[in-house]
């Protein structure tokens, strides 16, 4: 027996199947490295790419909403490569740095308008709590709509999976992805936010009292 798990790296998509070729075509025939790691399951890739053309455009949510979803997904799962690749697509969404970057801050800044303070509020239950708690429910139907706040638990379920895949096996980020993005952002300070963002949410935690 082996000491971690298998090994696990990206296929280049010469070596796929034919029941993946129109998965090469919707990528321009370029899947990034996350999809070539998810061919070493082609059913699994093949059941997966409807959820994945739903969820990377926001869903109902639209493109900017669902991009601050999964950045906030990506602090607390601590997944360099999913933080990098929606740093390059929050921005392409409209996103400004300045927003991408209170992301990664447990405490929101002031100025953050209150729909994204729920939104990223709503996250942070999910990933704490497996549920909107009964306060974050009755602030966000004030705006978002039920098919909206079912999208907000779709996608963020569906970015844990794949950061948990990434970071099993180390997944390295896309080079063009990392050119575009290295003025914005490095794994290094990334890292350490994401650190300080874990500690203040176990500190938060720790506050609430427990359920009778």
């Amino acid at each position: 027996m082996t000491d971690g798990p298998p090994e696990c790296v990206p296929l280049h998509p010469a070596s796929w199947g034919e029941g993946l070729q129109d998965i090469i075509r919707d990528t321009q025939g370029s899947p990034i490295n996350v999809h070539q790691l998810m061919a070493n399951n082609p059913e699994l890739l093949r059941a997966w790419w409807d959820f994945r053309n739903h969820s990377v455009t926001g869903g109902s949510l639209g493109n900017r909403a669902g991009e601050l979803v999964i950045l906030r997904v990506a602090v607390h799962m601590g997944a360099w490569y999913e933080w990098a690749s929606h740093v390059d697509r929050g921005l392409k969404s409209g996103l400004a740095i300045e927003e991408i970057e209170r992301v990664l801050h447990h405490t929101l800044s002031a100025q953050l308008p209150p729909a994204d303070a729920i939104l990223l509020g709503a996250v942070d239950d999910l990933i704490n709590h497996h549920c909107l708690l009964s306060s974050t429910q009755a602030e966000i139907a004030h705006y978002f709509s039920v098919q909206q706040i079912m999208d907000i638990m779709a996608i963020q379920g569906m970015y844990v999976i794949l950061a948990c895949m990434i970071k099993t096996w180390g997944l390295p980020l896309d080079s063009d992805v990392q050119a575009r993005v290295s003025q914005h952002t490095t794994e290094k300070r990334f890292l350490q936010a994401a650190t300080v963002f874990k500690r203040e949410n176990n500190e938060k935690l720790s506050a609430i009292p427990p359920s009778v």
